[in-house]
């Protein structure tokens, strides 16, 4: 019977990967804990929604403005090094709040400038972190690594993470951020551990050149030229703006259309990272059985089918089971969908095609969220929902065969990746 570690991470994996998957449950964990305790904090020090509101944005804005930039960064620099400083400098912000709070000089404006900061370098950070796995594992393997990646992230980041840190937060208002500088730190050490990787030949240099004149253009030429790649970024940008809609006004549709409470909205959250943990459990199951097209095409559905279940029920217990289910198909939805864009990327592209996937994402959360709140407050708490079904639906229709062409398209990681020496 394999052992536990051999179940988490596979030896054919590489020690690399499990120093990888060590750092990133470490740092997820300390982004656990301050995802309930910053907004607890600022809460306890504003009554403004606009102020506590601005708190979620400082998660949004970092990505918007230097995405582009991060993700060229890391296609030229040394990524492990990259990250190492980026999670050094998250730890440096947040001890710097440690010590505002510790002085009782911390006010909400600093609150907010630490989120900015700290959101800025996790920019940094998971734009360079992102790479590394498609250079320390073989392509086929892209799949299961991602999967325990994720499913660390739904433990710690979801479900560890968050009570820790509401719990830490009611001892003293600085203990979560304390924790949240241990967890960084530790997670600085593990990825050191990591044999030394290679900065990538740049693709699209010049004659002569060691970087290409114009690296960021350069990425998005190549996406615009690479149909697959191009349209996955599409749909991972319009899935996010009709997710987004409902998911804005979600606290308003469980406590006053449900009429689930405060305990049944966190009780509601859970359940999606519940089924998030089956899903990628699974995902090394369903990878054997069955083709990429036809998971991408059952995942997508199925985000289709949830909106207009939550537009027609009015029941809490039926709300779980879609909520379950959501976390379910999201989570095999989000492995698939990186491991297909991993290996359709060459190595010296990883940083600027996955920054401009996730512009693409925290793009559509802001549209989407902005698209969510007018239409609740012109139509009704289910509207979004209603919303969410039809722009899902219709973009379902026309992406429906290009997912057959994007999961069918060569790897081109099959001559240039495999695994870093252990």
């Amino acid at each position: 019977m394999p052992s536990p570690g051999e179940l988490i991470a596979p030896r054919r994996l590489g020690v690399n990967f499990r120093w990888l998957l060590a750092s990133s449950w470490t740092s997820n964990l300390g982004d656990g804990i301050a995802l309930s305790a910053a907004p607890l904090l600022i809460a306890s020090m504003t009554t403004s929604p606009i102020l506590v509101a601005s708190g979620a944005m400082m998660q949004f804005l970092p990505w918007l403005l230097f995405g582009l930039l991060a993700g060229s960064v890391a296609d030229h620099r040394d990524r492990r090094r990259l990250v190492m400083i980026a999670n050094a400098a998250r730890a440096v912000v947040v001890a710097g709040l440690v010590v505002f709070l510790v002085t009782g000089a911390a006010t909400v404006w600093i609150v907010l400038a630490t989120a900015f900061l700290y959101g800025t370098a996790e920019v940094f950070a998971d734009s360079a972190g992102s790479t590394l796995l498609p250079m320390l594992v073989r392509p086929a393997d892209l799949g299961i690594g991602n999967a325990r990646l994720q499913a660390g992230y739904l433990v710690a980041n979801q479900l560890a993470g968050p009570p820790l840190g509401a719990f830490l937060f009611a001892v003293g208002s600085f203990w979560p951020f304390l924790t949240q500088i241990l967890c960084v730190s530790l997670a600085v050490i593990l990825i050191s551990r990591i044999a030394r990787t290679p900065v990538p030949v740049p693709a699209d240099s010049a004659d002569g050149e060691t970087e290409p004149r114009h690296p960021i253009r350069e990425g998005l030429r190549w996406l615009r030229q690479n149909p697959p790649v191009r349209t996955l970024v599409v749909i991972i940008l319009v899935f996010n703006v009709t997710w987004a809609a409902p998911w804005s006004i979600l606290v308003l549709y469980a406590t006053e259309h449900l009429g689930m409470g405060p305990v049944g909205y966190g009780a509601l959250t859970t359940a999606s990272a519940l089924g998030g943990l089956v899903g990628v459990a699974s995902f090394g199951w369903l990878e054997k059985r069955f083709s990429f097209a036809a998971i991408m095409r059952v995942c997508l559905t199925l985000e289709v089918l949830m909106h207009v279940s939550f537009a027609l029920t009015t029941s809490p217990v039926v709300a779980f089971f879609i909520m379950f289910g959501f976390g379910a198909y999201a989570f095999v939805w989000g492995t698939i969908s990186t491991t297909v864009r991993q290996r359709l990327v060459p190595l010296p592209l990883q940083g600027r095609i996955a920054s401009v996937n996730m512009v693409g994402v925290f793009g559509g959360l802001v549209i989407g969220q902005a698209l969510g709140g007018v239409i609740a407050q012109t139509w009704g708490l289910t509207a979004p929902w209603w919303f969410a079904f039809g722009g899902s639906a219709l973009t379902l229709l026309i992406v429906w065969r290009s997912l057959s062409a994007i999961a069918a398209a060569p790897p081109v990681l099959d001559d240039v990746a495999g695994p870093a020496p252990d």
